[in-house]
């Protein structure tokens, strides 16, 4: 028997559907560009982390080796500067793939399959990872915001309890970012290369 064509009653709540699923595409578009944004900037400021590094390590050696003079101080902002860079730089270097990945069947597979790869692994592995970090490190910073703790050294910096705080940052970074490379993914998954809106480059473009 022939197929009837769907009904008038049916066409509305079809465009309807359509119409749902076009808006929650956009709205997941528009967040990961959002987040890909602030990935973007953080990765900069890190970069600039870097260079503040560099000039710090080169005071303290010219001042110890040059003049014989040594700051706990300036010693420990090395720690300081260099647990933020890393701690900034971690999003960004997941939105540009730049973390370690080992590769056996990845690059075999189809665009498609590498991204429900992608997508598999960050719901079950990146997500759970950063929510268990945070979750094993909150009583760990939380004593030490309660007593404010510093440097064991008298004239050393009495902000490790910020230092520590860097513990929770870095996970829940990964986590916001994490999020955003899971939309990237189901939705070229989902999508053809040709259809797909390339999200990190609008995300450029608003910088």
């Amino acid at each position: 028997m022939p197929n009837n064509p769907p009904s008038i009653e049916d066409q509305p709540s079809a465009a309807q559907s359509s119409i749902a699923n076009s808006r929650a595409s956009t709205f997941a578009y528009r967040l990961a560009a959002a987040i890909d944004n602030v990935a973007e900037r953080l990765g900069r400021a890190a970069a600039w982390l870097s260079f503040v590094l560099v000039l710090v390590v080169g005071v303290i050696v010219v001042l110890r080796y040059g003049f014989q003079l040594g700051s706990i101080a300036l010693q420990e902002s090395v720690m300081y500067i260099n647990g933020t860079l890393f701690v900034l730089g971690a999003g960004y270097t997941l939105k540009a793939q730049g973390h370690v990945r080992v590769d056996v069947f990845y690059s075999r597979f189809s665009a498609r399959g590498r991204a429900l790869v992608d997508s598999l692994g960050a719901l079950f592995f990146l997500l759970p990872s950063a929510f268990f970090i945070a979750w094993i490190s909150w009583d760990y910073v939380a004593v030490a915001w309660r007593i404010r703790e510093g440097s064991p050294e008298a004239s050393g910096l009495p902000f490790v309890y910020l230092l520590k705080t860097l513990i929770i940052v870095l996970p829940v970074l990964l986590a916001v970012q994490g999020v955003a490379e899971l939309l990237k993914s189901l939705s070229a998954f989902f999508t053809s290369n040709e259809s797909a809106p390339q999200v990190s480059n609008a995300a450029e473009t608003h910088l």
